[in-house]
């Protein structure tokens, strides 16, 4: 005789992503959903109903993890092709490259992945392409994600050099690599697997134009077992012009709870490191507020049709000039009661005004922050530019979570993978310790959030910006049994050793798909 529930989980720590606090309780959980809830230790009669018990005393019970901004097709590339990490010398190369083609015989490109340029010049490399592979375009990608080895072919045919190897450059490859079965099979599993180990159960994934076909096979799978990861994606101009009867398509084509049409993402001013973050008042010593260009009129033209619509954007802002320019263009937006309807979101957010944070919370609209944005460079760097470009007064509004949550504004954890790749320890580390790499003292904790608010932005306000709060984001009954469980409380734990904590448990559907 088949028992009540699946699996009872009994935990001492239990963040359900509505408290502030965990909590002493218990979890069953039948077939995909949450059937049952209580504080304290499950009655021995609904331990006699369950098939299988997992009792957890000092780790920590969550939702699963929601990462607002991940990039599957930049993640992929790094994969693509031969392995040339190894490769020292022109020699080498060729033999390595040869090898390859002779046995995948691939078709319009010969890619490789791992480039380190401190072992092999690229000068030479690029001189060996030309002699070896005159007529075939020939692109590989360095380990350090900045750059590429790439023979003019390569140029000719993609449209893009080896000093623009970013995604909004090397577009015209996607299709290459997507529609290669064998190989975007195995890179996605690797892909869900990856990020299942760090909670992950949901992803809002950024595609380019059209997702040059992979949304087919996204179709195939769509309902299959095999599929460990939710897979919410958006669509980003870079190609061609915002196209809305796609965006239309894909919303009737993906109406499931694993994957769905999640709207538009773009660009908008750059970093203020490289004084191309849009300011509201000039750079430090500067008489400009940007370096570069920004249609604003043509953002706010394509915002609009697509609000009317019922879709969603993701503009990214660093700048406080960025920032107030989209707060006015999401204010003209769909309102009920003064609250925007579509799920309007900005990501980075680096430096920010108050009373812009103030609007945005007033409209309610959605942050995606990337919490770890801290570990990308030693933290006497970070502090060195941000005095130089826009000072220490104005610097003190640089990170300013505290504010954005104090404003209400929906907050959501981000990663711009593979940029970042997700980790709820190191947000907490980063976001809420304010610590930078380096420094003894933390930055600016004026500005953090406490652990309960990050972990609540990287499960509740995740799944809030995704539309999909009514079946995800927080342990309840009746929701999906998409769960997260930690070694820790990291509610409690020194935000200075937080970042050991691991993963040991990820439930998606009810079913374990990761175990430590």
């Amino acid at each position: 005789m088949s028992k009540k529930y699946s699996f009872l989980i009994q935990a001492k720590h239990i963040f359900d992503g509505k408290e502030k606090s965990t909590y002493e309780g218990f979890l069953c959980l039948k077939d995909r959903q949450i059937v049952k809830m209580g504080k304290g230790k499950a009655s021995q009669k609904i331990q006699e109903e369950a098939e299988e018990i997992l009792e957890f005393d000092k780790e920590l019970v969550m939702p699963g993890v929601t990462d607002t901004h991940t990039f599957f097709t930049g993640y992929a590339v790094f994969h693509l092709g031969v392995d040339v990490s190894e490769i020292k010398t022109n020699e080498e190369g060729e033999k390595a490259l040869k090898a390859y083609e002779e046995e995948k015989h691939p078709k319009n490109v010969l890619f490789g992945h791992g480039w380190k340029p401190t072992q092999w010049k690229q000068k030479d490399g690029e001189q060996m392409l030309e002699e070896v592979f005159p007529d075939k375009p020939v692109i590989l990608f360095a380990e350090d994600r900045g750059s590429c080895i790439m023979n003019e072919k390569a140029k000719e045919v993609y449209q893009f050099t080896s000093d623009s190897c970013y995604p909004e450059s090397y577009y015209r490859i996607m299709k290459e690599y997507l529609n290669d079965r064998e190989f975007i099979e195995k890179e996605l599993k690797d892909y869900a697997a990856m990020l299942n180990s760090r909670g992950v159960t949901s992803v809002k994934e950024m595609g380019f134009d059209d997702f040059y076909g992979f949304t087919d096979y996204l179709k195939e799978i769509e309902n299959s077992d095999d599929l460990h990861l939710r897979f919410f994606f958006m669509s980003q101009p870079v190609g061609a012009p915002m196209n809305l009867e796609y965006a239309k398509r894909m919303r009737e084509k993906f109406k499931g709870d694993k994957i769905r049409f999640s709207g538009f993402n773009r660009m908008t001013d750059g970093t203020i490191a490289d004084y191309k973050g849009e300011l509201k008042k000039p750079y430090e010593k500067k008489d400009f507020v940007c370096s570069i260009d920004i249609p604003w009129n043509e953002i706010e033209q394509d915002v609009l049709e697509a609000d009317k619509e019922g879709f969603r954007w993701s503009l990214h802002a660093q700048g406080d000039g960025a920032v107030a320019k989209i707060a006015k263009i999401y204010d003209k937006c769909k309102k009920v009661d003064g609250k925007l309807v579509n799920k309007q979101a900005l990501t980075d957010m680096e430096f920010t005004s108050p009373e812009d944070l103030e609007k945005l919370g007033e409209i309610g609209a959605n942050a995606e922050l990337y919490f770890q944005i801290m570990s990308l460079d030693p933290g006497n760097v970070l502090k060195e530019n941000i005095e130089r470009t826009i000072g220490n007064e104005r610097g003190k509004y640089y990170w300013n979570r505290r504010k954005m949550e104090d404003s209400g504004i929906n907050l959501c954890g981000a990663t711009d993978l593979p940029l970042l790749i997700t980790s709820v320890p190191e947000s907490i580390y980063y976001s809420c310790g304010g610590y930078m790499d380096g420094e003894e003292e933390p930055f600016q904790t004026e500005n953090t959030l406490s652990a309960a608010e990050i972990l609540k932005a990287w499960t509740l306000g995740g799944q809030k910006s995704l539309e999909m709060e009514d079946k995800l984001g927080t342990l309840e009954e009746g929701k999906i049994a998409d769960i997260a469980i930690f070694d820790r409380d990291l509610t409690t734990e020194n935000p200075k050793t937080v970042k050991d904590a691991k993963v040991i448990l990820t439930i998606l559907d009810g079913k374990i798909i990761y175990k430590l």
